[in-house]
């Protein structure tokens, strides 16, 4: 391997599961994040190297990374700390991976593709959950279509979220329902956008969300309309729905402040007996211009679980010079069938 990895955020809990398991796997990777009693005391309970650095210093940021090829970014939420990290990694030429699904910090990372590539640095936001197994199963699907027009992804994925996981849901409540529409990301009414898609086990009830594989599959697919659902039961539904008079509040800085206050007091995350039992299902289906239907599904461990599988597989692959200058989804890095190389995945066409 050339360089090392560096994780920063490794004292989060998917920053824990992603050092613990890059260490499993003989990484070695350098464990990171602003506060030194707990990087420390993570470093020596996995006997790895810790650095310390606040992600608003610059140049505490540029010394993180010397001698580091790779970063696996897991301090969110990500829209307060992308850019910082990105900037340390042009500066210093190293391959930035994060595991966020925030669409702004996918267009961010879009935005910036060209000056990355002039440097052969490569940017993958969206290493986990988000979104490997949703853009590999939206490339497989689009490959079997000619010329892909429409694309629709529904996620199933149940279980306790992590604080980082609900402090980004109420920034998505904020946002509405977005969807793609001849190459746009446009909004639509909150709770408006329904459709039943069949996980496996029967017809069930989704509702549009404004994910990042609206920026990650269009990458990907080059389709220019583009849905993307969450399994949602009636409550939330109508959550949803209720949501789009509140969208204003639910934007304001201070309203969204106080109810991550509220987040802060929740459990850390998912126990490892409700990580092994819980599986994630996702279907993609695609379009042709012609009128062709593509459809599978995939069935994966949960979520966290396949973000710590993903995240390290992908690390481990740009450690061994597998890497792609300039903006990259999973897919276009390394092909559809990345997510069927991981523990547990299974598919169906």
């Amino acid at each position: 391997m050339t360089g090392r990895l560096l994780i920063y955020g490794a004292t989060g809990y998917s920053g824990k599961l992603l050092a613990e398991h890059a260490a499993q796997r003989g990484l070695a990777p350098i464990v990171a994040g602003r506060s030194a009693p707990r990087v420390n005391a993570l470093a020596a309970q996995l006997g790895l190297e810790a650095r310390v650095a606040a992600i608003d210093d610059a140049a505490a940021l540029r010394a993180l990374l010397g001698g580091v090829a790779c970063v696996l970014h897991a301090a969110g939420p990500f829209s307060a700390t992308a850019r910082q990290m990105l900037e340390a990694c042009f500066a210093t030429r190293t391959h930035y991976l994060d595991i966020t699904g925030e669409i702004p910090v996918f267009e961010l990372c879009e935005s910036l593709g060209a000056r990355a590539r002039e440097l052969a640095v490569m940017l993958m936001p969206g290493v986990g959950f988000d979104v490997v197994p949703s853009d590999c199963l939206a490339a497989h699907v689009a490959a079997r279509v000619p010329e892909p027009q429409t694309l629709r992804i529904a996620i199933d994925a149940l279980g306790t979220p992590t604080r980082g996981t609900a402090k980004t849901s109420v920034e998505m409540l904020g946002a509405g329902c977005l969807v793609r529409r001849a190459g746009r990301i446009v909004a639509l009414p909150p709770g408006s956008l329904q459709r039943d898609f069949d996980f496996g086990f029967g017809p069930a009830r989704c509702a549009g969300a404004p994910l990042a594989d609206l920026v990650a599959a269009w990458h990907s697919t080059r389709a220019e309309n583009i849905e993307v659902y969450l399994r949602a039961g009636a409550g939330m539904r109508a959550l949803l729905r209720a949501s789009g008079p509140l969208a204003p509040l639910l934007r304001v800085r201070a309203v969204q402040h106080g109810l991550q206050r509220m987040i802060d007091a929740l459990p850390e995350g998912p126990d490892a007996a409700e990580r092994a039992e819980l599986r994630g299902h996702i279907v993609a289906e695609a379009i042709g211009a012609g009128g062709e239907h593509a459809r599978a599904r995939l069935d994966t461990p949960s979520g966290y679980q396949l973000t710590m599988l993903a995240g390290v597989e992908i690390a481990r692959r740009v450690l061994e010079g597998g890497a792609k200058p300039g903006y990259q989804t999973p897919a276009t890095a390394f092909g559809a069938d990345l997510v069927l190389g991981l523990d547990c995945v299974r598919t169906d066409d």
